[in-house]
């Protein structure tokens, strides 16, 4: 299994890692450490996987379903719930969000006493996931770090006027995140917009960003890149 440690100044309680495609026994078009249940892979090869990367954590993770809403759970308090983001101030308890082109976000406060993971994808992200975690954290913002794993890049994520425009309402300074790709279309950068959401909502220590999903071929799922694929998870937990 080949993973991402990220690189973010947290304390050492709180402990997190992102999966990559490497390392499972899912085959193609899921090849090969796919976590998700959803895409039609062989659900024996999901639970392998799932089975294996558990080795590496101190609980089952806190499993959502995905529907690109802002809804945010705290962990324990519903089964299999459906929403796109969790936090926990229980030890032991993983938060965990599935991407393959999304932005995955996870979140704790300096203090280690609350952590939280996010799936942003641009629905999401413009209807105010991330904003709707740090307020569910019910801490200070100015104490809470953001670290933010590989997503679509900014070379590769096309998206319609439509899009640009939701985003330039509610931050006019978001026009910066748009370059100019065909007519009516724009390439957008989906780490700036969530820094400018992060920023506006009291999060100023954020981390990571910079990889695509869509480029790197051997490391990352994509689904715009491959349609039928698998998924990676991004988790967070304390001790």
């Amino acid at each position: 299994m080949n993973l991402i440690v990220p690189d973010w100044p947290v304390p050492s309680r709180v402990k997190s890692l992102m999966t990559t495609r490497a390392g499972g026994v899912s085959r193609a078009p899921w090849a090969s450490f796919n976590l998700g249940d959803h895409v039609g892979d062989d659900p024996d090869h999901v639970a392998a996987n799932r089975a294996y990367l558990r080795q590496q954590l101190p609980a089952e993770p806190g499993w959502l379903r995905q529907v690109h809403s802002a809804r945010v759970v705290e962990l324990g308090h519903e089964t299999n719930p459906e929403a796109d983001a969790a936090f926990t101030r229980e030890p032991g308890q993983v938060c965990a969000v599935l991407t393959a082109d999304c932005l995955p976000v996870l979140f704790c406060d300096r203090a280690g006493s609350v952590v939280a993971a996010a799936h942003a994808g641009w629905r999401g992200l413009a209807g105010g996931v991330l904003e709707s975690t740090v307020a569910a954290m019910r801490t200070a913002p100015g104490d809470i770090l953001a670290w933010m794993g590989p997503a679509i890049g900014p070379h590769a994520f096309e998206v319609g006027d439509d899009v640009r425009e939701i985003f330039v309402a509610s931050h006019p300074e978001a026009a910066a995140a748009f370059a100019p790709h065909a007519p009516g279309k724009w390439l957008a950068d989906i780490y700036r917009l969530a820094r400018i959401r992060l920023q506006h909502a009291g999060v100023q220590d954020v981390y990571g960003g910079g990889r695509c999903t869509f480029g790197e071929a051997d490391r990352f799922y994509s689904y715009r890149r491959d349609g039928v694929t698998g998924r990676m998870a991004s988790l967070i937990w304390r001790s």
